[in-house]
């Protein structure tokens, strides 16, 4: 062979190696997992469990008895079972109407198979992120406490013993399954707490500025208790005007001459107006009028009103002091969740850098997703409940 052609071919048989080392290298995702975060596996059985649990709870068979066949898992990627068990249970076409063809099951079977694998894959993963996050801030909590907060959970959900074997039963969940997602919440609501602890400080300085920015809302408008009666023409409201001139009480008159039902059942009462809240003819009217007196007609795209202010509530300002509680705990609250914003946003980029998919079960919290176009959203504290199957 010539000298130049044997170097090529070496160089060839060295790439090929070097990327066949990469394969297999420590950051490749073992052959028996769907995925690995950090420096551990999520392995196909834990996978396939966690898949018929979702499917159980998706067909909702813990509370309405579900057939084994509408929980399993649509066997992809064929979906053999499930296009045979759609065009056994799905009704007949109205007259007319063609049949679903064999495709259109397999396209919904494939639907569902998807909605379960990321619900899956999400909760898996997610379940990594937090006991790795916990791991790495020196967060635990004990066996004691898990039993503890399972026990409590247990009693509020299943107060008889025979209903909570019997959901056990048709959950799909061991008992270990129910304990580990008890374990994610514990630790999910330990970090929550370390990330907070101090950030519900508040000095007087940070109140006394925010009273002063907000005033409005520690103030009360001025209100209006009146009584009201409400007609479709002009002669009709001085009729009513005349009758209680007479001495007519404001519920008889009401009853027969108004047209407006609310204050009509009431007997005319319409209670804390505030400025704004009528229709600019009668608001203008009402408080422009002193109390006690009757007046009106007052024409409006309503028709024609006649009135009485029967009690007038000043406006009010609620004083730093009296409002100090409401703000310390407001401002206490959104420290917090700076924080907590804060936190999500770094977690996510962290552990979202630690995690690798088989291609076949990719989401979008793995590294090697697909990118996409993402918008910005609240952020939320990470939990251990929240993608749960």
């Amino acid at each position: 062979m010539h000298k130049l052609s044997r170097i090529l071919a070496l160089g060839a048989f060295f790439v090929a190696l070097a990327v066949a080392l990469a394969a297999c290298g420590g950051n490749s995702i073992p052959g028996n997992a769907v995925a690995k975060v950090g420096g551990d596996a999520i392995t196909k059985d834990t996978f396939n469990h966690w898949m018929k649990v979702a499917a159980i709870s998706s067909a909702g068979s813990a509370t309405t008895g579900a057939s084994a066949a509408s929980t399993a898992v649509p066997d992809a990627p064929n979906f053999t079972q499930c296009i045979a068990e759609k065009k056994k249970s799905a009704p007949a076409p109205a007259k007319g109407q063609p049949k679903p063809t064999d495709a259109s099951f397999k396209t919904q079977c494939s639907q569902e198979y998807d909605s379960l694998k990321q619900q899956v894959m999400q909760f898996l993963i997610s379940s990594q992120w937090i006991q790795g996050e916990a791991a790495a801030q020196k967060v635990s909590v004990s066996d004691a406490d898990v039993e503890k907060q399972f026990e409590t959970t247990k009693k509020q959900s299943f107060p008889k013993e025979a209903d909570f074997q019997k959901f056990l039963k048709t959950s799909g969940m061991t008992l270990s399954d129910i304990k580990y997602r008890v374990k994610l919440d514990a630790l999910s609501n330990a970090l929550r707490k370390k990330i907070t602890a101090g950030k519900d400080k508040v000095s007087s300085q940070q109140i006394s500025a925010y009273y002063d920015k907000n005033k409005a809302r520690f103030s009360q408008p001025e209100r209006r208790d009146l009584r009201i009666v409400l007609t479709k023409t002009a002669a009709q409201a001085n009729q009513a005007k005349a009758a209680l001139q007479s001495g007519q009480s404001w519920k008889a008159v009401a009853k027969r001459y108004s047209i407006d039902q609310a204050s009509k059942n009431q007997g005319g009462v319409l209670l804390a107006v505030a400025k704004g809240q009528q229709e600019k003819a009668l608001d203008t009217a009402v408080f422009a009028a002193k109390k006690g007196g009757l007046h009106g007609p007052v024409k409006t795209q309503f028709g024609f009103y006649i009135f009485t202010v029967t009690k007038i509530t000043p406006a009010s300002q609620q004083s730093l002091q009296a409002a100090t509680t409401t703000i310390k705990q407001l401002l206490a609250s959104q420290n917090q969740q700076s924080a907590l914003d804060a936190f999500v946003k770094d977690f996510q980029k962290k552990w979202k850098d630690k995690t690798d998919c088989r291609k076949d079960y990719l989401t979008q919290d793995c590294k090697n997703a697909p990118k996409t176009k993402t918008t910005t959203a609240g952020a939320t504290a990470p939990s251990g409940s929240a993608t749960t199957p």
